[in-house]
């Protein structure tokens, strides 16, 4: 009788302390991936004639991946830096978050946040938020085609 009581009593407990060991499994952005982002940014900025500074980072904002190609403005360096930090604090494109400070102007004094085109999130295919992309070097517009070709690129990936 007593050790089935025991038994009951350790079952019981390894039941309750199961939580505390379970491990949430989280996607984490890889090297391979972010190098695929860049090349497509590459290709695409190539193909058009620009000249790109493509910062990718992981959801801590830690830099994964950069790459400067030939000729891109060096003061460019920073700007896609910030633009993957803006989209990696919000995980929306940069040129959202400056459509939301029409609505809410005290963000353009957050600093670091950047709020034209060119930065996007990088989410998996059940909208977990892995990591973001920065791309600057031309226009708002044609960085945020670059960020956008980086995103595409892997999409297959992240599902």
């Amino acid at each position: 009788m007593k050790a089935s009581v025991l038994t009951a009593a350790l079952t019981a407990a390894a039941i309750c302390a199961a939580p505390a060991f379970a491990q949430e499994k989280k996607t984490v952005l890889s090297l391979d991936t972010a190098k695929k982002m860049a090349a497509a940014c590459v290709k695409l900025a190539t193909e058009q004639g620009w000249k790109m500074n493509i910062a990718i980072l992981d959801d801590g904002g830690n830099l994964k991946y950069f790459e400067r190609m030939d000729g891109a403005y060096r003061g460019s360096i920073e700007i896609a830096q910030l633009k993957a930090n803006t989209s990696t604090m919000f995980p929306m494109s940069t040129k959202q978050v400056g459509d939301i400070t029409q609505r809410v102007p005290g963000i353009v004094y957050v600093p670091g946040v950047v709020t034209f085109e060119g930065g996007l999130p990088i989410m998996t295919g059940a909208g977990e938020h892995i990591g973001a992309i920065g791309v600057s070097g031309a226009r708002s517009e044609q960085d945020g085609m670059c960020a956008q070709a980086g995103v595409d690129a892997v999409k297959d990936l992240l599902k």
